[in-house]
């Protein structure tokens, strides 16, 4: 016995003044009558691989000893205390009689040393995870925490370590792959969704979690296929049916999703998802209506006017429709035109725009047109610098009554952190005059967006660009073929979430020393 963890030494007669002896093998003896008493208590901490024992022994004789052990192996694993007691009367020389009464000392002694161990070790079994808690806090919580904080590198140490140690452990795997979802790491995050769902398919967290995810990279008929199948597997749970009813709303399925929160209601009356999922089915604004003025002012021409109100309307979240009504004045000339396109889309190939135009021309703007739109969007990480990455690409035909013209057009949009954005957009114009052969003009523009200020609902925003390339060539000047470079900018207004302001101007240089100047307002209202 380690003699660092024996107890105080102490005498059964407090009035004796002769100290207790401390033997070598760690016992204390105290000689104040003829039969030795040996007690012995001892309690140690052993090291976490030690599997601690309770035992109690009592002897007779030297050589005639009757042990009582607790199979603490089985009752106390892992609780780090290990208590012995023992009692030893040796060599008692009274009488029988004396030897009776001290059989039954030993026995209610024995008994009680019984009780009393198995109390401490209750106590014990009870404070054991309450002391391991206290040691080692909760990983989960630790990983919270560090989300809170997003420091997400420190996040990802602890669920790596934690998956390291047991492989095969799905639920650490989930939390792995939420830490990778709540960091931006969206592909990594679907990629260990999927390796989880391969081994337990019918968790529905991991469903809800994978759904989170394809919604965040704008999968969203995916993301639909997984909540339906977590909501197959817990029809009960009330957020289950909140987030299939919030992407069958993002598809554009109202009547569906209302009925889903609706569910949703039922199954917990207090939830705020579902009444906030209602409200804003009820409310949420469907057409766009919009009017704007534009203005050129040359200074070797007469100013040029144009107006036109447009409506822009979404039926579902696959289809969209926009018709407008154009107004123009060159040259002192007034004309008008009316357009109208239906747009497509789909999260898997993007959205794909097709219309035409026709008006009252009076030789200054043209007679018909035609013209498509195809544009795709993907994510590429919330915490990378670009976020985000929009390209389209347009054919537009344009047809005079002495020429036609037609451009393509290739824009690529990037999203970065802060709702800032960069486009680069190139237009090649292939103009045909009548008795000339066809020419190919190139232009370029670069725009920078950025934000300004954020009121709750009312946002400022703005916008510088720079062009280069020729001159504006759907107009009546088109035979000029001047160089050009253009500076402007722009400010957007967002008065509330359903109207908004638009301003722009710009000054474009010309050669032979021609200038443009040009400006516009528009108004939106959302209904």
């Amino acid at each position: 016995m380690n003699n660092e963890f024996m107890p105080p030494s102490f005498s059964k007669n407090l009035n004796d003044p002769r100290p207790a002896i401390v033997h070598s093998a760690g016992y204390i003896e105290n000689r104040d009558t003829d039969c030795t008493n040996l007690v012995q208590i001892q309690e140690s901490v052993p090291s976490r691989e030690t599997i601690p024992s309770i035992s109690i022994a009592h002897s007779v004789s030297k050589r005639n000893w009757a042990t009582y052990r607790f199979p603490a192996n089985g009752l106390l694993p892992r609780i780090g205390l290990s208590i012995a007691v023992e009692v030893n009367v040796v060599g008692c020389k009274k009488s029988t009689s004396r030897n009776s009464r001290a059989r039954v000392i030993r026995k209610r002694l024995r008994l009680r040393l019984l009780r009393f161990s198995a109390l401490v070790a209750g106590v014990s079994l009870l404070a054991a995870p309450l002391r391991s808690q206290t040691q080692r806090p909760d990983w989960r919580a630790v990983v919270r925490e560090y989300a809170e904080a997003r420091d997400w590198i420190s996040a990802m140490r602890i669920v790596d370590r934690e998956a390291a140690a047991d492989p095969q452990d799905m639920d650490v795997r989930a939390w792995r792959a939420r830490v990778l979802s709540w960091s931006g790491r969206l592909p990594e995050a679907e990629k260990e969704y999927l390796e989880i769902l391969r081994f337990a398919r019918n968790d529905p967290d991991d469903w809800m979690g994978l759904a989170g995810v394809y919604s965040r990279e704008g999968k969203m008929e995916e993301a639909l296929r997984a909540l339906s199948r977590a909501v197959e597997l817990d029809p009960q749970r009330a957020d289950l049916h909140a987030a299939r009813a919030r992407a069958l709303r993002a598809e554009g399925e109202r009547i569906e999703a209302r009925m889903e929160f609706q569910k949703a209601l039922r199954l917990d009356p207090d939830s705020s998802e579902a009444q906030a999922g209602l409200i804003s089915l009820r409310g949420e604004p469907r057409h766009a209506l919009r009017f704007s003025e534009d203005n050129d002012l040359f200074n070797f021409t007469s100013t040029n006017h144009a107006g036109w109100v447009s409506l822009a309307s979404q039926w579902t979240q696959h289809w969209g429709t926009n018709f407008a009504g154009s107004f123009y004045k060159r040259a002192g000339i007034r004309a008008g035109k009316f357009s109208a396109a239906v747009t497509g889309r789909s999260h898997r190939w993007g959205a794909l725009t097709a219309g035409g135009a026709a008006g009252h021309d009076n030789a200054v703007i043209p007679k018909s047109e035609a013209f498509f739109d195809v544009d795709h969007g993907w994510k590429t990480g919330e915490n990378n610098f670009v976020r985000s990455v929009e390209f389209s690409y347009a054919q537009h035909w344009y047809w005079y009554r002495q020429s036609r013209i037609l451009t393509l057009n290739g824009t690529a949009i990037a999203y970065l952190p802060r709702d800032w954005t960069f486009s680069l957009g190139a237009t090649g114009a292939r103009s045909t005059f009548t008795g000339t052969a066809a020419e190919w003009k190139p232009s370029g523009l670069a725009r920078l967006g950025f934000p300004l200020a954020n009121w709750s609902e009312r946002r400022l925003s703005g916008n510088m660009f720079f062009a280069a390339g020729t001159e504006d060539f759907a107009q009546i000047d088109q035979i000029g073929r001047f160089a050009s470079q253009t500076y402007g900018g722009g400010l957007r207004f967002q008065i509330s979430a359903r109207q908004d302001v638009t301003g722009f101007a710009s000054y474009q240089k010309r050669n032979q020393d021609r200038t443009d100047t040009n400006f516009g307002l528009s108004y939106g209202i959302n209904f």
